[in-house]
């Protein structure tokens, strides 16, 4: 077995269900001591994904699952992989007896179990727990609780299916950072299920972008999560204003997201840093500080407390800006007046305007 091939992966996998293709995914692979990050959005197969590897899925599979380069089975995999779902499944018992029961059900001796067990439920801050009734568990205990177990039986695959999704800002910041503690150095290969694209930064070292049962991008998470290749995959990122040629003067469509995107209030009347740019060569992998202008019309404001939400139309399509906390409303135009708005941080999609010059389909 290589180096290269250490780890879990598919080829050809296709899963239907009910005559429908749910999932197409020609090849994938995460190496040991990695871990990936599957982002897409509700609906995309992230979970059928995750079950198809796991061999877990009760649809119809086709194409190669791979464990360390071979072809996995159901057995292989029983013994293979660890997983933690959204919701926390946790035995009768207590904490401590939870923790060693995926170490005993692989045929460690119960003395053993808890020897390997020590450094994980140290690990993870549950040493206060370790003796209370697994059931009278908050859901974030419980969550620790079933993340120690996965990773005190020293699985070769950790498949995570959302399992911070029903958890608190700061216990869900807690348990990322423990769990990106936990993980460096293993010999893991993981695999992360989420919506969030935080989380697949603070976990992550790659990701890959998952929409209608298609991975649309994969690679280095930095790069993927600020670089998005389509509309597509830019909406998923958090860039929802699309911003085409027509409507900056740029050669390429540009995407940006609402918080880099403002109103231009109190508009001096001769203001030279409002003056149309000029249109420098783009390099795909840098932002574009500054675009001209957008004309629009205001269509409506929200107080959202942290920020004021300001939708705005213009002949392409809509705009959302994000300000920071509350705008007074004495300083907004009123609804249905013509507004400028001011972009930062734009990409642009060079990629998929090329893609759409030659009548090429997105990438994969």
């Amino acid at each position: 077995m290589s180096s290269q091939s250490a780890g879990i992966g598919c080829r050809d996998l296709r899963v239907h269900a009910d005559g429908r293709e749910l999932l197409n995914v020609p090849e994938l692979h995460v190496a040991s001591g990695r871990t990936l990050a599957v982002l897409g959005p509700n609906g995309a197969g992230k979970s059928t994904l995750l079950r198809a590897l796991g061999l877990l899925s009760s649809h119809r599979v086709s194409g190669q699952i791979l464990l360390d380069g071979r072809p996995a089975t159901r057995s292989m995999m029983r013994h293979a992989i660890g997983a933690v779902l959204q919701r926390p499944i946790l035995r009768r018992g207590t904490v401590a007896a939870n923790v060693i029961s995926g170490l005993r059900f692989r045929g460690v001796s119960r003395r053993e179990a808890h020897i390997r067990a020590r450094p994980w439920i140290e690990a993870l801050g549950i040493e206060p727990l370790a003796g209370r009734d697994a059931r009278s568990l908050s859901i974030g205990e419980a969550q620790r609780v079933s993340l120690t177990r996965a990773l005190a039986a020293g699985p070769r695959v950790l498949l995570l299916d959302e399992p911070f999704s029903g958890l608190d800002s700061t216990t869900r910041a807690d348990l990322l950072a423990d769990l990106r503690a936990a993980l460096t150095g293993q010999p893991t290969a993981t695999i992360l299920v989420t919506h969030d694209r935080q989380e697949a930064l603070a976990l992550a070292e790659d990701t890959a972008l998952l929409i209608d049962g298609r991975i649309r991008q994969h690679g280095p998470t930095a790069e993927v999560l600020d670089h998005p290749d389509d509309a597509g995959t830019a909406r998923l990122l958090g860039y929802t204003n699309l911003l085409p040629p027509a409507l900056t003067g740029r050669t390429h469509t540009l995407v940006a997201r609402p918080e880099h995107t403002h109103l231009v209030l109190d508009l001096p009347a001769a203001d030279p840093t409002l003056a149309p740019p000029l249109d420098p060569p783009l390099d795909p992998s840098d932002h574009i500080d500054d675009v001209r202008p957008v004309i629009g019309t205001l269509r409506r404001t929200v107080a959202l407390g942290v920020a004021t939400r300001v939708d705005v139309d213009t002949p392409t399509g809509p705009l959302t800006c994000l300000h920071p906390g509350d705008l007074l409303a004495a300083k907004l135009p009123p609804v249905g007046s013509e507004v400028r708005v001011r972009i930062r941080q734009a990409r642009p999609l060079i990629r998929a305007d090329e893609h759409h010059r030659h009548d090429k389909p997105c990438r994969t």
